[in-house]
């Protein structure tokens, strides 16, 4: 009674592993095109992105509105006993209208470049944000859509085991097996389930991840084979290393930054040039505040108004030189940055060129593995049928065939991810999948 309460066990995990494979059946499937239109929509890293554009807009917009008058209109009311003292640099008054602006600055000149410039390296890294979510995406779909189908394959692979196990424990009963062989029926069941065990925990993991990119519920995702792209054939004669340098977010991101950085090392330089603002004020008196005391009677004037301009001429700031200096090293240190951010994706584009090759020759090899023990296993299910093999020998050739398709998907899936990788890397990402940029 121990084998059969030992298979019956074997059985009832199977039905409760097996479970949430029959409640995603239900699901509907969803395209990797409408599951990358909702990831962009919904990813929370995408909203972190388009806030940070739109603070460098907002940067940007401040420092170069400084060119235009800023108007503050406000009272200095108050009781005034003797001469008509200033109440925060301004005359005592019942209204006062101030207003100011820059006219000509060389130093604001330089910044406002370098917050446009700002500006457009977070658009810049609007972009790449974007990028990644679909390739994070895209490849989350993939690796689910290969652990999908790995597991429906897995539970045929674990009935067979059982049903495995239990002709062995049949056959030592009889006394035609060694009770040694209850052992390794048993250790070829548990390998298959914890493969098993791991596709769902994969399935489990990757279903929950996408719900919260795309805000789908875990349980209704269900991938769409038909839905992905073929990949195209690296053409190993491009020079996409080139191609990778001409359009990453990297470099154009540390090239826009260095580039601010020279705006502001200049700004910061310009900032002991001479330089030109508008000043206007025009203030409400009143009597109460002394002012016909202290002035001639028969001129004082309610209304009263000034306009012009105010010119500055530094010429002497160590201070000022100092933070110039500094930001000279500041843009030199950028200038270095770049030139490595430009190694570095050069390198990194070159690597994932010979690891797609790489991974191309061994994908042949899995597959050829998986070729000739399926073979095999038919020359074993013949000879079986003959008398000139045994149970056994079908056994091991079946697990053989199971282990090499095992490493067939996963070697596959490492070949998609690093076809896609490069896609992204060389800007071919999006027009594979067929979405707009």
């Amino acid at each position: 009674m121990q084998p059969f309460s030992r298979g019956l066990r074997f059985s009832l995990l199977l039905g409760i592993l097996l479970v949430p494979f029959s409640i995603s059946s239900l699901a509907e499937q969803v395209p990797l095109k409408r599951m990358v239109e909702l990831a962009l929509s919904h990813d929370t890293a995408m909203a972190s992105a388009d806030a940070a554009a739109q603070r460098a807009y907002a940067s940007y917009r401040e420092t170069h509105n400084q060119y235009v008058p800023t108007v503050v209109v406000g009272s200095g009311l108050g009781k005034t006993w003797g001469f008509p003292l200033s109440l925060e640099g301004a005359a005592p008054s019942i209204i006062n209208t101030t207003a100011q602006s820059a006219v000509i600055n060389p130093a604001l000149r330089e910044f406002v470049r370098q917050a446009r410039t700002e500006w457009e390296a977070s658009e810049v890294s609007r972009k790449d944000q974007r990028e990644q979510v679909i390739e994070d995406t895209v490849l989350s779909y993939a690796e689910l859509n290969k652990w999908e189908s790995l597991a429906a394959h897995l539970s045929e692979e674990y009935s067979a085991a059982l049903k495995m196990e239990q002709l062995v424990n049949q056959r030592i009963q009889a006394g035609v097996d060694n009770p040694q062989a209850r052992t390794q029926a048993r250790l070829n069941t548990a390998r298959v389930y914890l493969r098993l065990a791991q596709a769902q925990g994969s399935i489990d993991v990757l279903r929950s991840q996408l719900s919260h990119w795309t805000g789908l519920p875990a349980a209704s995702i269900e991938t769409d084979p038909e839905s992905i792209p073929s990949l195209p054939a690296v053409k190993q004669e491009a020079d996409l290393a080139a191609k990778a340098m001409a359009i990453s977010p990297a470099i154009q991101i540390a090239s826009l930054h260095a580039t601010a950085l020279q705006f502001y090392a200049r700004g910061e330089h310009r900032s002991m040039w001479p330089s030109v603002d508008f000043a206007a004020q025009y203030a409400l008196l009143a009597k109460f505040n002394n002012y016909q005391e202290f002035f001639q009677k028969n001129s004082f004037e309610y209304n009263n108004a000034s306009i012009g301009t105010v010119i500055r001429f530094p010429f002497f700031s160590p201070t000022q030189r100092s933070r110039a200096h500094a930001a000279d090293a500041e843009a030199l240190r950028a200038k270095a940055d770049l030139e490595a951010t430009k190694n570095n994706v050069s390198e990194q584009t070159l690597k994932l060129e010979r690891s797609v090759e790489q991974l191309a020759a061994a994908r042949e090899v899995a597959d050829l593995e998986y070729q000739v023990a399926k073979s095999n296993l038919e020359a074993v299910e013949i000879k079986v049928d003959s008398g000139t093999a045994s149970l056994h020998d079908e056994d091991d050739a079946r697990n053989q065939v199971n282990e090499r398709y095992n490493t067939l998907q996963d070697i596959t899936f490492e070949f998609e991810r690093a076809q896609i990788t490069l896609l992204r890397a060389t800007g071919e990402l999006n027009s594979w999948l067929g979405v707009g940029k």
